[in-house]
């Protein structure tokens, strides 16, 4: 007669009990993420009352204008900034914002916006 707690079949029943832990563990955590991933989708939007802030959005519709039709504040805004720039190019949209290509005296260039008062707009 074979007892019970013999190695040969204890160890099978323990690793058979282990496994289906594992198992009951997944279909757990499964079924955790299918609930509030539902839940999450079944919220309501909710209007939040508040300060409005308007922002407006400058056009990207720039027109080519020649650098003596640049704003005083805008090329007081060059010299003091980038005093070696030379202006090769200068565009306007209808907002009164400037696009700027620029060459510095080192050979770099590059494009730089601004707004009618000389402040830089970062893009």
């Amino acid at each position: 007669m074979r007892r019970f707690n013999d190695f040969g079949i204890v160890f099978p029943l323990v690793m058979v009990i282990i496994i289906k832990i594992g198992i009951m563990r997944k279909l757990f955590f499964g079924i955790a993420l299918s609930i509030t991933s539902l839940t999450a989708c079944g919220q309501e939007n909710k209007v939040v009352k508040g300060a409005v802030t308007e922002m407006s959005v400058a056009q990207d519709k720039f027109s080519e204008i020649g650098a003596a039709e640049l704003p005083e504040a805008v090329t007081k805004a060059i010299d003091t900034y980038y005093p070696s720039a030379v202006i090769n190019k200068a565009y306007m949209n209808n907002s009164r914002q400037f696009r700027l290509d620029i060459i510095l005296k080192e050979g770099n260039s590059g494009t730089i916006y601004a707004d009618k008062d000389g402040d830089w707009i970062e893009r």
